[in-house]
Parts: C-alpha cells; structure tokens; sequence
C-alpha cells in the first residue's frame, strides 16, 4: 500500500478550471438556428431567381410579335396611340412623285381634330362604311412647295376584319376635302393598306379655289395623254402620291420591322415611312 502526500495549497494560485468537453473553442449551435439560416438563404434565393424568371418572361413577350389577326385589332387604334405627327407629318417629300419624275415636296397647313364619322364624312361614305362600322376620322391639308395646290388627306378607321375591309376595294367614291369645298376637288386616290382597318384617301384642288366639274380619280389625271388644267398641274399626282406616302406611314406604325440581332453601333436607320 502506498501512501501520497497531499498537496499543499498555495495562496494567490486560482482553482483550476474545467476544460469543455471538445477542444475546439467554437460553440455548438443550436440545430433549429441551423435549418432557421438554411431556410432563409433557400427562400431568398428562390425569390431572386423568381423575380428574374419574370423579368425574363415578361421581355420575352414583349418581344414576341403578336399574331396577325390581333397586330391587325391592334392597329384600329392608331388613332388615339400614335403621335398624330407619325400619322400625318408635317413635311412629307416625294422624290420622282410628280410629273415626268419631279420631285415634290409638302407641307401640313391644317389639321383638323379627330372626328366622328357622321361629321366629317360624306352620306355615300357612311353608306359605305355601312357594313363595317366607322370608329373615327382623322384629316389633314397640305400644300405642295409652290403654294398653287392643295391635297387634304384623311384616314377613316374601323373596326372590321380583313375580309371586310379588303371587299371595300373598288367601291371607294371620291372622298370629302377638308381645308376647301367639295366643288373645288380635282383628283383623288384611296388605299386600304393590308396591316391596318384603315381607308386611307387624298383628293387635291387648284389654290386659287377655281370650281370645277368634278373630281377624277387620280390615274386618269395621271396618263401621258390626260389633257386640262388639272392633269397639266400634276394634281393626279399629288393625291396619289400623299395617299400611298401616308399609307405606307401607317403601315409601319402597324406592323413595324422585327427587331434584329445587328449590334446598335451597326445596324442600318429604319427608313422614315413616310418618305
């Protein structure tokens, strides 16, 4: 049997102290604060990748064209969503648009309010628009850069189908003017552009408000063998070039280009439409 010698305390010296059951210094956390951390990363993670989905989604679909039929609802209402500049520019130009290939350029002297079609069309017209409604009007006066003509031109918006719209060619009267009376008109022209529910028309007149008999179609006045004052001033020409320049504006508003991958720095400037 062996004995030990008690040891001997020392003053000042502190107790020892118990040392944690693991060597590391850290401290265990508490499995609920683990899964509670967890959960929050996972949740805002998928928040963010939501949000981005969305975003993405949602360019994808303004992006995407829509399909024909409802491009073609959308575009009966160019009359309160377009800029009525875009519509009916101030200055048009025609390069080669006038007689033997002059050129021609136009300027907007009045611009009439939109209007209801009973108040700025003419009773054959509402006859007309009969079976395919009228949703309203829209007119403008222009004068070539000489100042000796003046060509109002106006666009009757509806609310047909293509197959209505499309049954209205070949039965288009002379339209009313707008900036000089009925009895002044000399030619006019008409168009009903394929991306749009839209008569597009333009009759012109002589601007010293000589009367005239009646007014012609545009492509009589338009022949190399047309005689009179009309056909000599180019007023053929002038209502059927204005008619097809806003036409073909109005089609570009209603069905412009796809965009393209050509980097901004490269790609080509849309061609104004209605030059």
């Amino acid at each position: 049997m062996t004995t030990t010698t008690p040891r001997t305390a020392i003053l000042g010296e502190p107790e020892p102290t118990a040392q944690p059951a693991h060597a590391d210094t850290h401290t265990r956390r508490h499995p609920a604060r683990v899964l509670a951390a967890t959960l929050c990363v996972l949740l805002g993670t998928g928040l963010v990748g939501g949000a981005a989905l969305t975003t993405w989604a949602e360019h994808r679909a303004a992006a995407r064209p829509l399909p024909a039929d409802a491009a073609y609802r959308k575009a009966g209402s160019l009359w309160r969503a377009a800029p009525v500049d875009s519509l009916l520019p101030p200055v048009l130009t025609g390069p080669s648009a006038g007689p033997g290939g002059s050129h021609r350029t136009w300027t907007r002297i009045a611009l009439a309010p939109d209007a209801d079609c009973p108040a700025a069309l003419a009773a054959d017209w509402q006859a007309l628009l009969a079976a395919t409604g009228c949703t309203r009007v829209l007119r403008a006066t222009y004068t070539d850069a000489t100042r000796s003509s003046l060509i109002t031109v106006g666009m009757v918006f509806t609310p047909a189908d293509a197959p209505a719209m499309t049954a209205l060619a070949g039965r288009i009267p002379a339209p009313p003017a707008y900036g000089f009376t009925d009895a002044q008109r000399a030619a006019w022209a008409s168009s009903v552009p394929a991306e749009a529910p839209v008569v597009v028309y333009a009759v012109s007149a002589f601007a010293d408000g000589r009367p005239l008999d009646a007014p012609r179609p545009a492509e009589d006045l338009m022949k190399k063998d047309a005689t009179g004052a009309a056909a000599q001033a180019g007023l053929g020409h002038e209502a059927r070039a204005l008619a097809d320049r806003v036409g073909r504006g109005l089609a570009f508003l209603a069905a412009p280009p796809a965009p393209s991958a050509t980097p901004a720095s490269t790609a080509p400037t849309a061609p104004e439409p209605t030059r």
